[in-house]
């Protein structure tokens, strides 16, 4: 599990194998052996007891900014595998290899956004919400995508062209099967300008940090991008890498609000727009802790999600030493 800290004044401390929580208002204990990642929301006391046991148990402690995106992080210094990894990540990225493996990121995150969009329209059988034309229309994209041939670098402007369309087309379907409280107009970030795209942000935010731990582990370097172009501290091999498992984040908050079980007090005003209150991320890390933690059929056998993304990331290592 993601261990989410958002009580300003909390005090995380050891405890024999527990991690005790303190706030003003209770104490929490949860076993060490549960917890995948600490994340920190807000200011908050760590003892130096649980930083210790935390590099110990391979457990990150990542701390977020107002939109849920990592800002930092404690890590362990070791450099996962071998750097023949890092070496091979720079030379498919200037070859066709670089190209194969940005189509299956791409067009995996298409085929979810369809099963998501087909789950949607099943539950809603009889409307004409438009739904079916918006499936056959990002069908149609990712036909395009998959005949793309070259470099991912000759091909970028077409690739990031034919995502931008599919996910307009997606989340303007999307926008409109919301309760009509939380429809939007289109894709908002830093701020967002409605409770439904704060929501979204503030998932990306942690799955961000669950992918660039999943690199780390195996090798990857979150640095050295394939489609995303490289820049100073930018993670632009997170940026390819993530694609194919933002559905994760997807589902799960879209059904938040056509549940209606989104408030008008999960909203923080922000200048410029609005972000997540400290019971909305509550929320939202409780049904993200769920979707990571459900067992999905992986290669022949059942495997949690937060796994798969793991594993995932392990397997394109191995084919990178391998040369693809």
């Amino acid at each position: 599990m993601n261990l989410l800290i958002t009580t300003r004044g909390s005090l995380l401390h050891k405890k024999g194998e527990t991690f005790q929580i303190k706030t003003p208002e209770k104490k929490t204990e949860v076993p060490i052996s549960k917890v995948e990642s600490i994340w920190i929301a807000t200011a908050a006391m760590l003892s130096t007891d649980v930083i210790k046991s935390a590099l110990e148990h391979n457990i990150d402690i990542v701390f977020l900014d107002d939109f849920g995106d990592p800002m930092g992080r404690v890590w362990h210094p070791k450099l996962g595998s071998t750097t023949l990894i890092r070496r091979r990540q720079l030379e498919v990225a200037e070859d066709n290899r670089g190209l194969r493996l940005v189509k299956e990121w791409e067009v995996q995150k298409m085929e979810n956004q369809v099963a998501l969009l087909k789950k949607l329209r099943r539950g809603r059988p009889g409307q004409d919400n438009g739904l079916e034309e918006t499936i056959s229309e990002i069908s149609t994209l990712r036909e395009e995508m998959l005949r793309l041939s070259g470099t991912a670098d000759r091909r970028r402007q077409t690739i990031l062209g034919l995502e931008g369309r599919a996910s307009r087309l997606y989340f303007s379907a999307i926008a409109e099967v919301l309760p009509e409280r939380w429809t939007f107009k289109e894709r908002s970030r830093r701020p967002a300008k409605d409770l439904f795209n704060a929501t979204l942000n503030y998932g990306y935010g942690v799955l961000y940090g669950i992918v660039e731990r999943a690199c780390i582990l195996s090798g990857l370097d979150p640095y050295v991008g394939i489609l995303h172009t490289d820049s100073y501290n930018k993670k632009s091999f997170v940026f390819d890498f993530i694609e194919g498992f933002r559905a994760h984040i997807d589902e799960p908050v879209v059904f938040l609000f056509t549940k209606k079980r989104m408030h008008e007090r999960h909203i923080e005003p922000f200048e410029g727009g609005v972000g997540l209150s400290k019971e909305g991320k509550a929320l939202l890390m409780h049904e993200l802790n769920t979707r990571f933690d459900q067992e999905i059929a992986y290669r022949g056998k059942n495997m949690k999600v937060r796994n798969v993304i793991l594993a995932e990331a392990h397997a394109l290592a191995n084919r990178l030493i391998q040369g693809v």
